[in-house]
């Protein structure tokens, strides 16, 4: 589903150029349930962004469903991002002035879907989710908890194939947390792919593998061992 070959992340900085990916080089299959693990600044949610077609600024290959995402303009990618793609933020990212059905139509309006149709798939994820009662509500009258349950709602209103995840439950109590991983469980047994980027082995655990990133290299993937480690090409 997904090929990444080479990609590579750099910023520019008054003492010359920053890596923040170094040579990125992975595969993953449709219905995985892949974890990205590592310290932090080592480029995880980096990684996420340019996967979700968040961060243009980035060297090398990438491939998702055979099309070559590198070739293609902001315009074409976003379009990709809108059909394929759900993306899951720790800090929720609601609109604060739209009630819960309203941002779960949100994503729906940006697609040529008609109104009827519109309202029918938000309905359904209203009822899938057992948020029905919160529909008229706004994020500033939920729970943390229940803002995350609706930005998950949110990412798979339209049926995506993919869903990043970047430390979704890294703002929720623990009760919750096991919640929001058991509901990307179902959602991954339903045939869903999920990339989460995330510090919780608990976490991690719901997943198929897990992939290590330190200072931007991968330096553990057990489906793509490494070609070369960072201690390598220091020696």
């Amino acid at each position: 589903m997904i090929q990444l070959r080479n990609v590579e992340r750099t910023y520019k900085t008054g003492a010359g150029v920053t890596y923040v990916l170094r040579r990125i080089t992975m595969d993953l299959r449709e219905g995985e349930f892949v974890t990205v693990m590592g310290p932090s600044g080592s480029g995880k949610s980096t990684l996420l962004s340019i996967i979700g077609m968040l961060d243009d600024s980035w060297a090398g290959e990438y491939y998702l469903l055979d099309q070559a995402v590198h070739k293609l303009d902001r315009k074409k990618r976003a379009d990709l991002n809108r059909k394929y793609i759900g993306f899951v933020f720790q800090s929720y990212h609601l609109l604060d002035n739209l009630t819960v059905y309203e941002n779960l139509d949100v994503p729906l309006s940006y697609r040529n879907i008609s109104r009827a149709q519109r309202a029918s798939m938000v309905a359904e994820i209203l009822d899938r989710f057992q948020i029905v009662g919160k529909k008229d509500l706004f994020p500033s009258q939920l729970s943390g908890g229940q803002q995350q349950l609706v930005g998950i709602a949110r990412a798979v209103v339209g049926n995506p194939k993919l869903i990043l995840a970047d430390e979704p439950t890294g703002n929720l109590h623990s009760s919750q947390a096991k919640e929001i991983m058991e509901l990307f469980k179902k959602l991954n047994d339903q045939g869903t792919t999920i990339i989460q980027v995330t510090h919780s082995e608990v976490n991690a655990a719901y997943g198929h593998r897990t992939i290590q990133l330190f200072d931007g290299w991968i330096t553990s993937d057990p489906a793509n061992p490494p070609a070369t480690s960072p201690e390598a090409v220091a020696r």
